[in-house]
């Protein structure tokens, strides 16, 4: 019985406000929990169990970092100062003083070089920074191979998505908070971003600098977005992922005792924040050793920033990378044909600079599709039961493949994002490159999603093999006639359990509507289920597994059938 449909007498009422506790430390319990109603609170969520997996981590780093974030950039801005205004640095470092730079870049030096700690945290910020967003990444390809999106979480991706993308706008307005020249270099990208665009372009550019770049106004405008709007939207959403976490309760693996209406593993309190607790301290050491032994963004090397310089090896952080690797892989001329041209207006013309918007296409796509794939896989499976269970990868292979094509387009576009230093690091050419990348962001997707499926497909068969005959010995034991054959154990219940508990749908073919008539949707919806599930493998029948069963004991000489224990375990299986 939950805590607000207990019935208690005056008595009972009487008996706790009374109470009082014997320790000092109780004292203060009770003092708080009779003004914020803690024991309610505790006795509620305290009880909800998680589920206890390795691949579970990444979200708890995923978050683990955004702390550390927090407090190691409230220690910067006692110092950082983001004004553009001009200054003589007067500092420590030595190959700078007397330079005019900004103001925001000599804090950055004072930081560095002047601030007791100052350069550990600059570079634990920094490190906290990568790994946050790394670790979102793979908590959400996690969630995505193993299909914990689908109903009733498509809100909480949707969630995830917004997160990841937040995440990315803080990386790069913090990364850009310097003013020195790397950063410098990545403003002047996304002046010519917005200023392909038609009409609006130019206008957006000024808004967004102060006037012609690099203006006067955005640093103070970034860092506005980096230390208030930014964080404050990642808080919202987390403690929104955090609520739907709880009300939905957590998705599990496959295993014995395991459904879609229970959840099995630790409760929050104890176990489970004393294990949290751990491991944020583990996160936050490991960030600390990587912090202070090596070093990330040296800025003193770059100097202030000037518009003139643009320095080979100039490179963003990796998970800004795709979006340089994809203006860096469109050409500007199809042969003789400039792609670029000019729309006639009144006022004499707006240049359309497609080699810029093109790119623009496929990430816009690519973070569309992210957005709404659970209603597009419901769609096209039909499916509409809600999943608490999660899906081995090779159990959905195509799911599976098309998420190695989308990981294979998007690293093609990281990895062109650093041509340059790929050409001077392994002595190739630059063009070369070039060329082949075009072809490779093509081709590419499609190889990973046809091996992805082979593979997959192939993983499912032998999990069918060694559920009907076991595992390899590697002994070859001799039958009383004479027969020689290798022996196989038999795998465990658990193992069991996961290799045959899973659904593997035939394609449907078109359903009619309410008036009797099948749609030109419909059908499109039809084709795209048969391809979805046209290449499968059933799964280990209970009759197919009795017979493999059947067939061992008389191998073995047993004259009795099925043991109860292997009743037993068929029965656990299936």
């Amino acid at each position: 019985m939950s805590a607000s449909t207990e019935k208690y007498t005056e008595a009972q009422y009487l008996e706790a406000d009374q109470y009082q506790p014997e320790t000092r430390t109780g004292r203060i319990a009770n003092y708080v929990d009779q003004r914020v109603g803690g024991t309610g609170i505790v006795r509620e969520f305290g009880r909800k169990i998680f589920p206890d997996h390795w691949t579970f981590m990444f979200g708890e780093v995923a978050l683990y970092s955004f702390v550390i974030l927090i407090l190691s950039g409230t220690f910067l801005t006692f110092w950082f100062d983001p004004s553009m205004a001009s200054t003589r640095y007067d500092g420590s470092y030595a190959p700078l003083q007397g330079l005019e730079m900004s103001t925001a870049y000599a804090t950055a030096l004072e930081l560095s070089f002047d601030v007791r700690g100052g350069l550990f945290m600059r570079q634990l910020h920094h490190w906290a920074a990568l790994l946050f967003v790394m670790a979102m990444s793979i908590h959400m390809l996690r969630v995505f191979f193993t299909g914990a999106f689908r109903k009733p979480r498509e809100l909480n991706w949707v969630v995830g998505c917004a997160l990841l993308i937040l995440g990315l706008g803080a990386g790069f307005t913090g990364y850009s908070l310097p003013d020195e020249v790397l950063s410098g270099n990545g403003l002047r990208i996304i002046d010519g971003m917005m200023k392909a665009i038609p009409v609006v372009g130019t206008y957006m550019s000024f808004f967004l600098f102060g006037g012609e770049f690099p203006g006067g106004e955005v640093i103070p405008r970034l860092y506005v977005l980096h230390i208030m709007v930014i964080p404050a939207l990642i808080l919202v959403l987390i403690a929104v992922h955090l609520f739907m976490v709880v009300t939905h309760k957590h998705t599990q693996y496959p295993g014995p005792g395991r459904t879609e209406r229970n959840v099995v593993g630790y409760p929050v309190g104890p176990v489970y924040a004393a294990k949290a607790g751990g491991f944020f301290f583990i996160v936050f050491g490991i960030l600390a050793v990587i912090s202070g032994t090596f070093q990330i963004n040296a800025l003193w090397n770059y100097g202030p920033y000037d518009p003139s310089p643009v320095q080979a090896g100039a490179q963003p952080d990796w998970y800004i990378g795709p979006f340089e690797g994809v203006l860096r892989l469109m050409p500007g001329f199809l042969g003789e044909l400039p792609l670029e041209f000019v729309i006639p207006t009144p006022w004499g013309g707006n240049s359309v600079a497609t080699p810029v918007l093109i790119p623009m296409i496929p990430i816009a796509i690519m973070f569309l599709v992210m957005f709404i794939w659970p209603w597009i896989e419901a769609w096209i499976t039909g499916d509409k039961k809600e999943h608490h269970l999660l899906d081995r990868p090779r159990n959905a292979p195509t799911r599976t493949a098309i998420g190695a094509a989308s990981v294979t387009f998007y690293c093609i576009m990281w990895g062109m994002g650093s041509n340059d230093l790929i050409a001077t690091h392994f002595h190739l050419s630059l063009n070369d490159i070039t060329y082949w990348s075009r072809v490779l962001i093509f081709v590419g997707p499609i190889i990973a999603f046809i091996l992805t499926k082979r593979i997959c497909l192939s993983l499912q068969r032998k999990d069918r093999e060694t559920a009907l005959h076991g595992h390899e010995a590697g002994v070859i034991e001799m039958l009383p006639h004479g027969e020689f054959r290798e022996k196989h154990t038999r795998p465990s219940d658990y193992e069991l359990y996961t290799l045959v508990a899973f659904e593997s749908p035939a394609p449907s073919g078109p359903q009619p509507n309410a008036k009797g008539r099948i749609t030109r949707t419909e059908k499109l919806r039809a084709k795209l289920n048969h391809w979805f599930f046209q290449d499968r493998v059933e799964p280990v029948s209970r009759e197919e597994y009795l017979e493999a069963l059947e067939h061992d004991h008389h191998g073995d000489g047993h004259e009795g059938g099925l043991e109860a224990t292997d009743r037993r375990s068929i029965e656990a299986s299936h």
